[in-house]
């Protein structure tokens, strides 16, 4: 009998990530109101939006601790739903908060994390040790989390997100209380995984300055996408010369709003 294999969606799609009409509600509050959007892999797109826009929403939907019950969300052609196994192995995180044990050294996070997805023995130690050379941060794998700067512990955080050899990486205001330095460190480490290693990124901020001109942007406000392609098409579209001028052109915004 002839036996017809399964379709390998992974090497038929060139999208780490699609997310189809999605709508979600708290109660009577509509957080997020049709919302589509993609990424490529090996691209960095930036989910572009103010504090309670629906951006974290959005990624606890994709990340599986809220049920969308509407539209769909797909990683890597795996349904978040349907296989969700399949998708959240192919997915890194970096949630807004701290999460890292501080007690323990960034080794130890590490290792933790790797006993988590399976990765033991040797492999975890190779993984772990890469990791940490991928952030800079080889030299102090032996040092507690506690000693840390804000923005080194940022860098471990990604460094546990890679473990596992995600295709698509979420980074939820991953700067977010971070000095300028430190933002620069992060902003240039999550760019080289791009690069070299294809790695699909969502990167959700709130901050104008992170986009740079060769970006894809996605505008979420009140839960809504106003405008999703590259900074150029962005510009053109609302006739403005920077991205900050853009954003205020297509929400509506006040300066009196944005301040607040």
């Amino acid at each position: 009998m002839n036996m017809v294999s399964e379709p390998n969606v992974e090497t038929e799609t060139t999208l780490a990530l699609v997310v189809n009409n999605v709508s979600h509600r708290f109660g009577e509050t509509l957080a997020l109101d049709d919302v589509s959007l993609d990424v490529q892999r090996g691209a960095f797109v930036v989910l572009l939006g103010l504090n309670g826009a629906g951006k974290s929403t959005l990624f606890a939907l994709i990340t599986r601790l809220y049920d969308n019950v509407t539209g769909e969300i797909l990683i890597l052609g795996h349904d978040v739903r349907r296989r969700a196994s399949a998708a959240l192995q192919r997915l890194g995180v970096v949630f807004q908060g701290r999460t890292l044990d501080p007690d323990l050294s960034l080794k130890q996070n590490l290792l933790y994390h790797c006993a988590l997805h399976g990765i033991r023995g040797r492999e975890s130690r190779a993984r772990t040790k890469r990791a940490l050379e991928i952030v800079g941060l080889a030299d102090r794998a032996n040092e507690k989390v506690r000693t840390l700067s804000g923005g080194q512990a940022r860098r471990v955080e990604i460094a546990r997100s890679l473990l596992h050899r995600p295709t698509l990486l979420l980074l939820d205001e991953p700067t977010v209380g971070l000095d300028i330095g430190s933002r620069a460190s992060v902003i240039k480490i999550v760019r080289a995984l791009v690069e070299k290693e294809g790695i699909g990124v969502l990167w959700a901020t709130h901050l104008f300055d992170e986009v740079e001109p060769t970006d894809r942007v996605v505008i979420l406000h009140k839960g809504r996408v106003l405008f999703t392609g590259t900074v150029t098409e962005f510009l053109e579209k609302t006739g403005t010369k920077n991205v900050s001028d853009a954003f205020r052109a297509v929400t509506g915004i006040t300066d009196t709003e944005l301040a607040a």
